[in-house]
């Protein structure tokens, strides 16, 4: 199979499994990413939803910090869903735990409630054709943007979508619809 996009998913904590789903789905091929050598020869890397401080002691602790760092400044796209926009972040708004640092943003953890304030939504992406439904589950927003971030979503006068070169991240979870778009136009990316 010529051509076809190798995808690393994050699997150290959360809904990896989904993703690597949605990326078959899409034609790419799936690699679950725990150890640094296995960054190595990926298209794109998505960081998914979980527990934030999780993942990102995990990453440190498993030597994955520095690498996704490294691969995302040599040009590696990378897509951050809900825990992973957290971890994406520069700022964390109330916050010490670690971040990659990689995307001008500052994201508000939780922001939308606790488990049981978790919700769907349709939301209008820039440049996509029609509505993607967004699921919710004690997500972050993104209160703040700078330098050449752009804002693809908004719900509630909130930012839940935004992208920044070859960053993509968004607060809910793409992985969990039969939608596909979202996964599509980050392998776009690649």
């Amino acid at each position: 199979m010529a051509g076809k996009k190798v995808i690393g998913v994050l699997a150290l904590q959360g809904a990896f499994a989904e993703h690597e789903d949605a990326l078959r789905k899409c034609g790419a091929k799936a690699i679950r990413v725990r150890r640094k050598e296995e960054l190595k020869g990926l298209d794109g890397l998505i960081i998914p939803g979980g527990e934030s401080t999780s993942i990102g002691r995990l990453m440190v602790s498993y030597d994955l910090a520095d690498g996704i760092v490294e691969r995302s400044q040599s040009g590696m796209p990378i897509f951050g869903t809900c825990a992973g926009m957290i971890v994406m972040a520069k700022e964390i708004p109330g916050s010490d735990q670690f971040t990659l640092g990689l995307m001008n943003i500052s994201a508000r953890r939780n922001a939308f409630g606790r488990q049981i304030d978790s919700f769907e939504a349709d939301l209008d992406v820039k440049g996509f054709p029609k509505k993607v439904r967004g699921i919710f589950i004690r997500a972050p927003y993104i209160d703040r943007v700078w330098g050449e971030t752009e804002v693809l979503a908004v719900f509630d006068g909130k930012v839940v979508m935004a992208r920044e070169k070859n960053l993509l991240t968004c607060s809910f979870h793409p992985e969990l619809t039969t939608d596909l778009s979202i996964h599509k136009y980050f392998l776009g990316m690649t």
